[in-house]
């Protein structure tokens, strides 16, 4: 069409035109329009051109997929340059703190605000939905007032929340399968397979916990509200920009056009930063109430406690097999709250019947099992919820792939072969299951380490890995030594940039597979900061190896595909190596040492 445009505007035949860079070129007459010169004239046909697969440029002439092409910003971020929402100066603008009930829907009942008032440098103190906010001239000047408030809450259901407790019911629910779940994209008839299996496996539960999103920049915006509240205008770094102009125009009873937005680097929290807004919103509110554009960082110890966490989760796995050995029915059951659930009762939406988050990564079409039944059994417990990096595939993996050793154990097979059968006739799965085998000298016999596998699939992106663990049985603490991991994405469209994602991604899941946990008690997050809420040091980080398998299948995701591997490879290196079988995340040191000692 481009070409057409210019054809007619030259008035030369459109066989004596190429493209180059951005422009449509005629070499006769070394005559050039850029594509943005020839949009301004350029007319839509009433009929769009028909297009084959010959007319699509041969993959040799890619210009840049396949090459590896610099991150722009990267300098930046080395240099310290890059500026985040947090490194947002407003001329005249105030700091702000807030406290906020310690469980989600507590609201301010009585306030004793006095000593904070009385603290130098405050000017004000608001009450904002949730919290109460504390105005001044200083970001450690509003955190010590914010300290000084005395509030009496609201009660709220989620004030009697204990995740300890939580857990147990889970798991009774996940056994009792009188209790029916949402199925989620079901193949064949998994009941009525499991009945006529020949062997049918059931396991233990599999457990996993709460986390944060521990991302290095708080959460925190700037927001200036015009005096006659009719306009606004924000600095943040955030995941969804259109959201985060509907509900600052809701809370504000203004027009989304009068809102003007300065979108900065996001520093970390991915998925925490994409669903509801509440930072920002409640920036807006407090430089509404007081008419000077405000400042709002949480502390560490409010990111934590105001966390919208990673589902806990249970599952309960049932597998049949034929005469023949073959795995003929797999029945999955995941308890969990619903992130799609909680997001519509923020907004005040009717939740869609299936939680895509939650269950991604259950279906299993890298095992082409001929009935396959995932289903979500809901609960409600009130905790503030949101996607985070590897979404449901972190901990759903987890669980598939932990079972999965244990059935071939019990089968007396060798787990690489075991998946390799179980995959037959899916190419993709079986070339990566090859790589890191390949990659880990799988067979090599090892001393006082043992490696373990697992394999994963997210919205068509597939990812295989091997850990290389051992474990000090006095102290329970487990050394990850190696990672090998393959991943195949489809087209790899830049394959350092997809290599440097993956190999992120593990970093990131060995956290929750080694330490990470929240904990709720009364309704109130007991962690507070990196001291008891710990995250993957540099002492924890293995040697990491990742092979990227560039296919002709279509491009997919491959930010977060690493992170669902790490947890089901380590459990199952530590079953290797010591015979115990660790079903509960995160592999704590007091709870290796205690199956250990078991």
């Amino acid at each position: 069409m481009l070409l057409e445009a210019a054809a007619e505007k030259w008035g030369v035949p459109v066989a004596e035109l190429t493209t180059e860079l951005g422009v449509v070129a005629h070499l006769a007459s070394n005559r050039r329009l850029s594509y943005g010169d020839i949009a301004a004239f350029a007319k839509a046909p009433t009929e769009l051109p028909k297009i084959t697969d010959s007319d699509l440029k041969d993959p040799s002439a890619f210009r840049y997929i396949g090459k590896d092409v610099p991150r722009r910003e990267l300098a930046l971020k080395t240099t310290g340059a890059a500026k985040y929402g947090i490194d947002a100066q407003v001329p005249g603008m105030v700091y702000a703190a807030v406290l906020h009930s310690p469980y989600e829907g507590g609201e301010p009942e009585t306030v004793d605000d006095a000593a904070a008032r009385a603290m130098p440098g405050i000017a004000n103190v608001v009450k904002v939905p949730g919290g109460v906010a504390v105005i001044g001239n200083s970001v450690e000047g509003t955190q010590a007032a914010k300290r000084k408030l005395k509030v009496i809450w609201s009660t709220a259901p989620a004030a009697s929340l204990d995740s300890e407790r939580s857990l147990v019911d889970y798991a009774a629910t996940a056994r009792d399968q009188s209790r029916s779940g949402t199925p989620w994209r079901p193949i064949g008839d998994a009941n009525a397979a499991m009945t006529t299996a020949a062997q049918v496996f059931r396991s233990e539960v599999y457990r996993t916990r709460y986390v944060y999103h521990a991302q290095m920049e708080p959460m925190n915006a700037t927001a200036s509200v015009a005096a006659d509240g009719k306009s606004a205008e924000i600095w943040s770094g955030t995941q969804s920009p259109s959201l985060l102009l509907n509900e600052v125009a809701k809370a504000l009873k203004i027009e989304r056009t009068n809102i003007t937005f300065h979108q900065h680097f996001v520093g970390g929290a991915y998925g925490r930063r994409g669903g509801p807004q509440d930072v920002v919103v409640e920036a807006a509110l407090i430089s509404k109430a007081v008419g000077k554009p405000v400042k709002l960082i949480w502390s560490r110890e409010d990111d934590i406690g105001m966390g919208k966490f990673r589902p806990m989760t249970v599952h309960y796995i049932e597998a049949g097999f034929d005469n023949g050995g073959k795995l003929i029915a797999w029945h999955h059951r995941i308890v969990a709250d619903s992130v799609a659930g909680y997001r519509a009762a923020v907004y005040g939406t009717v939740p869609p019947k299936n939680d895509v988050i939650v269950m991604k990564g259950s279906p299993l079409p890298q095992y082409p099992i001929p009935n396959k039944l995932a289903e979500h059994v809901i609960e409600q417990s009130g905790v503030r919820l949101s996607s985070l990096r590897g979404v449901g595939v972190g901990c759903n993996a987890f669980a598939v792939e932990s079972f999965l050793d244990e059935i071939a154990k019990a089968q007396h097979r060798d787990p690489l072969e075991f998946r390799l059968a179980l995959s037959d006739g899916e190419p993709r799965a079986q070339a990566l299951l090859r790589a890191v085998a390949e990659m880990s000298d799988w067979m090599r016999p090892r001393n006082n380490t043992a490696i373990g596998l697992a394999f994963m699939e997210k919205d068509e992106t597939y990812a295989a890995g091997v850990a290389e663990v051992s474990v000090d049985r006095a102290t329970g603490k487990i050394k990850v030594h190696n990672i090998w991991a393959a991943i195949d994405a489809g087209l790899a469209v830049q394959l350092k940039n997809l290599a440097y994602q993956t190999e992120g991604s593990i970093v990131f899941g060995l956290g929750h597979a080694l330490r990470e946990k929240i904990t709720i008690k009364d309704g109130r997050v007991q962690e507070t900061n990196y001291t008891d809420y710990q995250v993957p040091r540099m002492s924890d980080v293995p040697n990491i190896e990742v092979r990227v398998v560039s296919t002709d299948n279509p491009p997919t995701g491959a930010g977060e595909d690493g992170q669902p591997l790490v947890a089901g490879a380590i459990g199952n290196a530590i079953a290797a190596l010591t015979g115990v079988r660790l079903r509960e995340l995160p592999f704590s040191p007091a709870r290796v040492k205690d199956a250990l000692n078991a």
